[in-house]
């Protein structure tokens, strides 16, 4: 085999080895000092590492009211593709945030580019106007026209209860007892950031309306039905 073979070799198996370590890297999570901001972006300052997180506006308004050197802490949508090799990070104040982005983008002509500049309504109420087919509420979304809206309910509608019940605003009120019903008050604080009196009180309403419901997905429907009759 001669050298000029050998290095060809070496050089393509060394670009291989790169090129899979690299699409291997996974951000999910950041949590740091707010370094500089910007209308759509910020650098955060994690483990000595600047990282440029591009922000949603409904994020971008809780964010903003941070100060220079305040502790942010976001989830991370990660995109890198071949064709955009580049790293892009997208942060969400809430895991649920994230989990309604990956399914916005399913979308047929909804990258992650296009998405993180439309959403500037809360995943509340954009997940309220596909479950209600409010075209008109999505077309006030940047960049979602009337074909886009009507693809995005024609995907999405019937998926969307869970992201509707994101938290709005406090309440209080006492407990409920039953692993089912625990486990939708978990969801409900630990994912979907409501406050947990706030989210027993929604539970119970649930419960009180409907007390034979025996599992966390009826649960979960009831108490989306009762917030959008609360409306």
């Amino acid at each position: 085999m001669t050298s000029d073979l050998i290095l060809l070799l070496y050089a393509s198996f060394n670009s291989q080895s790169e090129k899979c370590l690299y699409s291997n890297i996974m951000i999910a999570y950041l949590e740091g000092t707010l370094l500089k901001k910007e209308t759509d972006r910020i650098i955060l300052l994690a483990n000595q590492v600047g990282y440029e997180v591009l922000i949603p506006l409904f994020v971008m308004e809780a964010v903003g009211v941070k100060s220079i050197g305040d502790t942010v802490s976001l989830f991370i949508y990660y995109h890198q593709t071949e064709r955009q090799p580049k790293p892009v990070l997208i942060g969400f104040l809430l895991e649920a945030e994230r989990e309604f982005f990956q399914m916005f983008i399913s979308v047929e002509a909804i990258g992650p580019l296009k998405a993180v500049k439309a959403l500037n309504l809360s995943i509340r109420d954009i997940a309220r106007a596909i479950e209600s087919k409010n075209i008109e509420a999505l077309k006030r979304l940047n960049g979602i026209g009337d074909r886009t809206a009507r693809k995005v309910i024609a995907t999405l509608q019937g998926k969307l209860g869970k992201f509707a019940l994101i938290r709005d605003e406090d309440t209080e009120q006492p407990l409920v007892a039953d692993d089912f019903v625990e486990q939708v008050i978990g969801v409900l604080v630990d994912q979907l950031g409501h406050k947990m009196p706030e989210a027993k009180q929604m539970v119970m309403a649930a419960m009180k309306r409907k007390p034979l419901i025996a599992n966390p997905e009826d649960l979960f429907d009831e108490v989306y039905r009762g917030e959008m009759l609360n409306e």
